[in-house]
């Protein structure tokens, strides 16, 4: 086991290296830093804008690839750079993963949790009417954008403080600003602010989740250890629990690896319309400016997170089929 994960950490090391480069290259070759610094009135002059360029490590006179190489030797020893305005890329990046990271594993651990069980609950009731209103309300919210949904939880929220007559859905920011109270109450203000862009990443993996697990538990469903345990008196439901829970939840440990790098996409849209100060909100407002370093480092933190899923499936997969573990 100990090998496996040591050969994965080194897959992912050189994949994260590919992705930085790649991801500095569309970066460079996409934005213009050097129009954020020429578009101000009145104009600086050439040389100064260059003199700006350069202290920030993006001349454009300066071949990518040299570039590169001066970046990725100080992000090794832990500097990300600066940003357009001189600022520390590795102080507003720790003022942002924060946030990022509490939508991030609150959605994932709550639509990973309902969608399993919304799909083990469907497949035990096959084309019954539980299971196909799951299955009308999954292809539902998958057929919708993500933006699109957050609106819609946004306006339902709305229309709910406005039928009871004071704001009991706060939807705006992490937080309340100039809120009081002691710990329980300032972390009760966070939850009710989570509430929302939670669900509009959660739904996703619920819809998705729920039909991947359905398939999966039909599977088990029809295997012979089971109908022999239903032939001895066991309902459908008791024998998968104890016989087949845990290798019907095998196929989903692939997907979680592939499925999160959607989740983060659907992060930035969340965090965009209900205010969040995030990682996604960060990534659009650099490549609107233009600024290399912090877009790749938003880019590099979606590889991370990527490739710890991966690692993550791998090591489910490992508990859950003993096949791997021979």
């Amino acid at each position: 086991m100990a090998g496996r994960v040591l050969r994965r950490l080194a897959r992912s090391l050189l994949l994260l290296l590919a992705s930085a480069l790649v991801s500095y290259a569309v970066a460079t070759a996409a934005l213009s830093p050097r129009a954020y610094f020429e578009d101000r009135t009145p104009r600086p002059p050439t040389v100064a804008v260059d003199h700006e360029l350069a202290a920030l490590g993006l001349d454009d006179r300066t071949p990518v690839a040299e570039r590169f190489t001066h970046w990725a030797w100080r992000a090794a020893h832990g500097d990300l750079g600066r940003t357009l305005d001189g600022e520390s890329v590795n102080a507003e990046f720790g003022r942002r993963i924060g946030v990022s990271a509490r939508l991030l594993l609150v959605g994932t651990v709550v639509g990973t949790g309902l969608g399993v069980l919304a799909g083990v609950w469907a497949a035990v009731r096959k084309d019954r009417v539980p299971d196909r209103a799951m299955t009308l309300l999954s292809f539902l919210i998958l057929s919708l954008p993500t933006f699109v949904l957050a609106l819609l939880l946004k306006d339902g929220a709305l229309c709910f403080n406005n039928s009871v007559g004071h704001t009991v859905i706060r939807y705006t920011g992490e937080s309340t600003p100039g809120a009081t109270g002691g710990l329980l109450s300032r972390l009760g203000d966070r939850a009710v602010h989570l509430t929302l862009p939670t669900a509009t990443v959660a739904l996703g993996l619920v819809a998705a989740y729920s039909r991947y697990q359905r398939a999966a538990t039909l599977d088990v469903l029809a295997a012979g250890h089971l109908l022999t345990a239903q032939a001895k008196g066991l309902t459908p439901g008791r024998a998968l629990l104890r016989h087949g829970l845990r290798v019907s939840l095998v196929p989903l440990t692939a997907f979680l690896s592939f499925g999160f790098l959607t989740l983060f996409t659907g992060s930035v849209f969340a965090e965009q319309i209900f205010g969040w100060p995030g990682m996604g909100s960060w990534f659009l407002e650099a490549a609107q400016r233009g600024d290399v370093n912090s877009v790749v480092a938003v880019t590099l933190f979606a590889a991370v997170t990527v490739l710890l899923a991966g690692l993550l499936s791998d090591l489910l997969l490992f508990a859950l089929d003993p096949r791997v573990r021979g």
